[in-house]
């Protein structure tokens, strides 16, 4: 069945917020607080504070408040050998992006092997061995034909190209045209680095409403709904020169009723407050974020199938898997992930529910790995692509009382504290 897929923003003093709906259900969910603070996908001329060799990293000043972590693997050098010493120097200029923003204490993450996204592709000045397309064209013969653009295009631009999901059925002028396009933005970038002081931003990435988007906006986008005049001028503009065929789906939203209300969306959005998430069967999945992992626990609740007992663990988890995979992608969630499935006795059942999940996270952007199921506890390992603060980190503040922790000391315990003191 094909996505019905309408994008909702939402804009108020200091703050952005889209969302975005498949068939009428919230999939998406992006905040951003202030524009001025966001640095993901930013490129700076940074300057080289200090280089730890045992780490195999260096950290780099880029002109913000942490200094930014740089790992041996993100260093583009014509050194050969990986010796962290004899690529870069203590304070040198480089140039890098930021591909992870600053998560709790830690800084940000950069790379010098830089990416420039467009709609159709993804261009990487230094990457020049690297053509490919993405994995999400299942059509071989398409697969070939881009391919086939893509290697062409390359012999006459140096560097790497990366051709996106959005490319597929697209003519080879238009990407052509856009390779064209990004090439010349990195020579701009590459002036820029030589002309500005050092620990200076010289590429700010899109704003959240552009980036969206560049990145969703296609054919089965069926409506854009927009609140704010000014962001709908500049996204009608971006449209037109991107995919001008589609700028009629671009509406501009004036009521009194509040967008996201009108949709549904601020309920949805109170929801993810909560740590527990009720499923249509009676069944509920319970959600707890730690700084290293997120665990994630299935129950079946009031549910009860008609049948047998490994019948309700099936159904349930089956069900609980479209949900999770929803809710990762809503809640921003990554890293490593413990999902605790419901016990099933039978290997094709666990099978079932793994395949389920898999095809559920498959519409997610993020990179996602899921390894297979452990034995009959029902526990299944997964890693998703984090490069940003998680939804509840960004809406939240630590308790004052219990500092996260989640629970206070009972009356009884705390009698023999005073002050921390025993």
């Amino acid at each position: 069945m094909k996505k019905k897929v309408i994008i909702v923003v939402n804009k108020s003093i200091g703050e952005t917020k889209v969302a975005v709906l498949e068939n009428d259900k919230l999939f998406d969910l992006f905040i951003e607080v202030k524009e001025s603070e966001k640095i993901l996908n930013n490129i700076y001329r940074g300057r080289v504070q200090n280089i730890v060799p045992a780490l195999g990293s260096a950290f780099v000043d880029i002109g913000i408040n942490k200094s930014a972590y740089l790992s041996v693997d993100n260093i583009v050098s014509r050194c050969s050998e990986k010796n962290i010493k004899n690529m870069i120097k203590s304070g040198q200029d480089i140039i890098v992006q930021v591909y992870k923003e600053a998560i709790n204490n830690k800084g940000p993450k950069v790379t010098m092997n830089i990416s420039l996204p467009g709609r159709l592709l993804v261009y990487i000045p230094f990457g020049n061995n690297v053509v490919g397309v993405s994995k999400k064209i299942k059509n071989k013969q398409e697969c070939k034909r881009l391919r086939d653009i893509a290697n062409e295009v390359k012999k006459n631009v140096s560097g790497g190209i990366i051709v996106r999901t959005e490319a597929e059925k697209v003519k080879e002028v238009e990407i052509k045209n856009e390779v064209s396009y990004l090439t010349r933005l990195w020579v701009s970038i590459v002036e820029k680095f030589k002309n500005v002081e050092s620990t200076n931003l010289i590429h700010k990435d899109l704003g959240i409403v552009l980036q969206i988007v560049r990145d969703y906006f296609s054919d089965d986008v069926t409506l854009m709904h927009i609140d704010s005049r000014k962001e709908f001028n500049d996204v009608v503009d971006f449209v037109k020169i991107v995919v001008p065929e589609l700028a009629d789906k671009i509406v501009f939203y004036n009521s009194k009723v509040p967008i996201f209300k009108l949709y549904g969306i601020e309920e949805e959005i109170d929801k993810l407050c909560s740590n527990k998430v009720g499923l249509n069967s009676g069944g509920y999945i319970v959600i707890q974020e730690a700084e290293s992992l997120c665990a994630i626990d299935v129950n079946s609740g009031k549910f009860t199938s008609k049948f047998t007992q490994e019948e309700t663990a099936v159904l349930t988890n089956l069900e609980a898997s479209e949900e999770i995979a929803r809710q990762l992608r809503l809640r921003n969630i990554g890293g490593i992930i413990v999902i605790d499935f419901i016990d099933m006795k039978k290997a094709a059942d666990r099978r079932r529910v793994l395949d389920r999940l898999c095809e559920a996270a498959m519409s997610d952007k993020a990179k996602i790995k899921v390894w297979p199921m452990i034995n009959k506890l029902g526990l299944i390992e997964m890693t998703r692509e984090r490069k940003k603060k998680s939804l509840f980190s960004l809406l939240s503040d630590a308790c004052p009382v219990c500092q996260g922790l989640g629970f206070v000391f009972s009356k009884k315990r705390s009698n023999f504290y005073v002050d921390g003191v025993k």
